[in-house]
């Protein structure tokens, strides 16, 4: 078989086959956070173990760090010790660390890129099942648990089994108001949450090509969403300037030699994959969720499915999430009533996130029903976005501006849903109690459609909203 960018960079790192049949793969690159790290380094401390590489670990803080109000110590006292811990950590193993003290701090899958430590032809692993984003790069990335991010840490190496790769062409130009957010989704509803258990995801043709990084990252952020274990674009141009420059980048020749590297371990024309999945994107339209997971997604202009014509292995989800989120069989999606407006998280907290929302709400307000807020991925995204006068935009419309952090994606801090409020959000997951209130419902779409509903008060197509040309 004509090796795809996954087998070659799978082999490039591969050490050995296991007696259990899994394989010992070599990894690159380590991110680690706050959360799911603090037992792995006792575990490695309880053995009498060090790490074995700290150049190749990283760690920020994200998941727990409150968004209003970054003063030490946390109000949560479970939150301080486990900032404490990080800290300690990564002092004590020599790892660098770009905590809230840094111009650096960030989420993790936001971060990796804008430092330019991700890189193609990487094997890299983080305790956080979003690690997938990373991919856009050209990179096999992997979220892993934490009794793995203590074999990491103490070997480098964790042991897993090679999954089989899916190819996923995207082809055909997108129309207005239509965006990777919509893309990921339309190809989760179509494959559904597990379609891609065993696989890895291949994101190809002229539409994921035509996308920026931060769309295509948006892409693979979600291949777990689908059930993929990663998800991957091949690099080219766009990959090769936006590392060009950047701090842990190579410089001078040794970029050079690494873009020649990045070139050699792209798909050639003639890989072979186990399987093809096809997909038209001028049919897309803009995403919304009706359900509790992300792949109970329609176009908005359609209706919430009816039982019947859904697989019978889909019907027992489709009535929980017909009972939680209170919608019935045929409702409408547009003018579904919000409560919440969310934009942030590693799926689309980026500064061509917060643009394109900008652009959509800028000279209007949000409604007097609605709680908005924006959450910059990292300090650098907010850097810039200051610097574009985009916070201004924002708080003028109505919108609360916070400090970097995952925030209300998955409520370990104190953003949350109050009660049955409903949030669109721009976030990755939709399950229930996911953003913190057991009753809570949330709605995922793009940035610039929260932006929407978030003036109008209930979901809109953003088509409507505006004319302007769209700019991700």
């Amino acid at each position: 078989m004509a090796k795809n960018l996954f087998n070659k960079v799978w082999d490039l790192h591969k050490v050995t086959t296991l007696e259990s049949g899994q394989e010992q793969l070599f990894i690159g690159l380590h991110m680690v956070h706050e959360v799911t790290s603090p037992q792995a380094f006792q575990m490695i401390r309880e053995r009498g173990l060090t790490v074995l590489y700290p150049g190749r670990t990283f760690a920020t803080v994200d998941h727990i760090v409150p968004t209003a109000d970054q003063k030490r110590p946390f109000s949560d006292p479970l939150a301080e010790e486990m900032m404490q811990a990080i800290e300690k950590n990564t002092a004590e193993f020599g790892i660098e660390f770009f905590g809230l003290h840094t111009d650096y701090q960030g989420i993790v899958h936001i971060i990796g890129p804008e430092l330019g430590i991700t890189q193609p032809g990487m094997t890299i692993a983080c305790g956080d099942s979003h690690t997938s984003t990373h991919g856009a790069f050209g990179a096999i990335a992997f979220g892993i648990g934490t009794s793995q991010i203590r074999d990491v840490l103490a070997t480098q190496c964790m042991a897993i089994s090679r999954p089989k790769v899916r190819k996923i062409n995207v082809t055909g130009a997108l129309a207005e108001g239509v965006y990777a957010k919509d893309i990921i989704l339309k190809i989760i509803a179509d494959l559904g949450v597990n379609g891609g258990i065993g696989y890895a995801y291949e994101y190809n043709g002229d539409t994921i090509h035509n996308l920026s990084m931060e769309g295509r990252m948006t892409i693979c952020n979600m291949s777990i969403e689908g059930g993929a274990r990663v998800g991957y674009v091949n690099p080219d141009e766009k990959t090769v300037e936006y590392l060009r420059g950047r701090q842990y980048a190579p410089k001078g020749e040794a970029f050079d030699e690494a873009v020649e590297f990045w070139n050699s371990v792209a798909s050639g024309p003639d890989a072979e994959y186990d399987d093809v999945f096809e997909l038209d994107a001028t049919t897309l339209e803009p995403m919304v969720t009706w359900g509790i997971n992300p792949g109970q997604a329609i176009g908005v202009s359609a209706a919430t499915p009816a039982l019947s014509a859904l697989k019978p292995e889909h019907r027992e989800v489709a009535e929980k999430a017909y009972a939680h989120m209170d919608f019935q069989e045929g409702d409408p999606i547009k003018g579904k009533k919000i409560n919440v407006a969310f934009l942030g998280s590693c799926t689309n907290a980026r500064i061509s996130d917060l643009r394109e929302a900008a652009r959509i709400i800028k000279g209007k307000k949000v409604h007097s029903t609605v709680k908005a807020f924006v959450v910059p991925g990292s300090k650098q995204v907010a850097k810039q976005a200051e610097a574009e006068g985009l916070p201004a935009i924002f708080t003028e419309a109505g919108f609360q501006w916070r400090g970097a952090g995952c925030s209300m994606c998955l409520a370990m801090n104190p953003d949350k849903l109050q009660g049955r409020e409903i949030c669109a959000s721009s976030s990755n997951r939709n399950f229930i109690g996911r953003q913190g209130s057991p009753t809570g419902r949330t709605l995922l779409m793009s940035p610039a459609m929260v932006a929407a509903a978030a003036v109008s008060g209930e979901v809109v197509d953003v088509r409507e909203f505006t004319r302007q040309p769209v700019t991700v």
